[in-house]
């Protein structure tokens, strides 16, 4: 058993595989978000051409209009250097596999994964792994990502080690203790894992480990032609979050929060106390950080943890007939990346943020509003990690209750 001092005998090498691994990962992630919004769009359909029908495939030159469209892309030029990217990646191919270079004509190319020729060699099926695993340790109640301490610092959402392994053992993953530590180790060298202090290697023991991929973030296209790689942790209420953007001037815009002013754009600066000025806003107040740094060059800035909220009230205070509160019902249909919002607090949680652009604020939702149900069920007397796991494990039309003050 190899414990703490392992990793820098990893080498150089090995962490430039990490790094490499990352990037791959990342391509990975990006291109499955586009597969499914162009979905949505139906920019991905049935098509004909010759007298036969290819399936699942799109237009070169329509994804092009659709990137500049969505800004997703500048200009053309662009545009076909990022799913040039995809296509390098065999994320995408040609339905006859008769161009390698991605032109902007009318010629149909189709996503691997739509029609089961995506390439699982090692590097793939351990990512494709990690992120099953993360997104069924996200979506069922459980008791393994907590706020920990190690070496007198605390961190959130850590994953004890041996615990990790039980939950593995128990959920079928895999069939001895063993074979789940080996697990681990791949889930570490391919970067989906860390050691929270980055200094052991994956050991079945009370050791701490986080993920280091947040395979919700929503990616920016432009991210695919960004080399840098991220230097800090990423946000994990993704599915909520608000997303980072860029204005036409150039310079990187945060969507921030007040109790005074709902919703304002800060350009490039750190906001005061009350607010915040992360693409993401999570709980920070150990560790979480703003995401997406590829898109900035100015340096990260943590996430204000605070409340929106001038002061907490109680269930029975928003219920009490005749109060200051009016009840409202929102229906919110998620879209690629989640629902567009925030939740915080307990007992009643409470909105802390709505991005502007998002499905919750089309359907009306604000910030400092209460949650008193979802889907029918009454969260009153819940906490928002319930609240929000709730939302994550349920459909992707939600009901939401909330009380606002008048």
């Amino acid at each position: 058993m190899v414990l703490e001092g392992e990793m820098d005998g990893i080498g150089n090498t090995m962490q430039k595989k990490v790094a490499e691994l990352e990037r791959l990962a990342e391509v990975l992630v990006t291109g499955e978000q586009l597969r499914l919004r162009l979905h949505e769009a139906k920019v991905i359909k049935d098509r004909r051409h010759h007298l036969r029908t290819y399936p699942n495939c799109f237009v070169a030159k329509e994804l092009i209009d659709w990137l500049i469209e969505h800004k997703e892309a500048s200009d053309r030029d662009t545009a076909i250097k990022i799913v040039q990217k995809l296509l390098d990646q065999s994320i995408i191919h040609h339905v006859c596999d008769e161009h390698r270079d991605f032109k902007d004509m009318k010629l149909f190319y189709r996503f691997r994964k739509d029609d089961g020729t995506f390439p699982l060699d090692n590097e793939a099926k351990v990512f494709m792994r990690g992120q099953r695993i993360y997104e069924k340790l996200m979506n069922t109640e459980n008791n393994l990502l907590q706020t920990r301490e190690e070496e007198g610092e605390s961190f959130e959402r850590t994953l004890v080690a041996s615990e990790f392994i039980d939950w593995l053992l128990q959920e079928g993953e895999m069939p001895t203790r063993e074979e789940a530590e080996q697990l681990g180790r791949r889930l570490l060298e391919h970067g989906i894992i860390q050691h929270v202090t980055n200094k052991n290697h994956f050991v079945d023991g009370p050791l701490l480990y986080q993920f280091r991929m947040n395979f919700r973030r929503r990616r920016r296209l432009m991210e695919l032609l960004h080399e840098r790689g991220r230097s800090i942790p990423e946000s994990h209420d993704s599915p909520f979050c608000l997303r980072k953007q860029s204005s036409d001037g150039g310079n990187t815009s945060f969507l921030s929060v007040s109790p005074t002013k709902e919703i304002k754009v800060s350009v490039g600066v750190r906001r005061s106390s009350m607010s915040s000025s992360c693409g993401s806003i999570g709980y920070c107040s150990s560790g979480y950080y703003s995401s997406s740094p590829t898109l900035s060059s100015s340096p990260p800035v943590l996430c204000n943890p605070k409340s929106v909220l001038k002061r907490q009230v109680s269930p029975e205070e928003l219920q009490r007939p005749g109060g200051p509160f009016i009840k409202k019902t929102f229906t919110i249909v998620g879209d690629a990346v989640g629902w567009g919002f925030v939740v915080r607090g307990s007992k009643p949680c409470h909105i802390q943020a709505v991005d502007p652009g998002g499905p919750a604020a089309a359907a009306g939702m604000k910030v400092c509003q209460f949650v008193v149900s979802v889907n029918g069920l009454n969260v009153l007397c819940h906490d928002y990690r319930t609240v929000s796991n709730l939302i994550l494990t349920g459909p992707r039309t939600i009901v939401m209750e909330v009380m606002e003050e008048v």
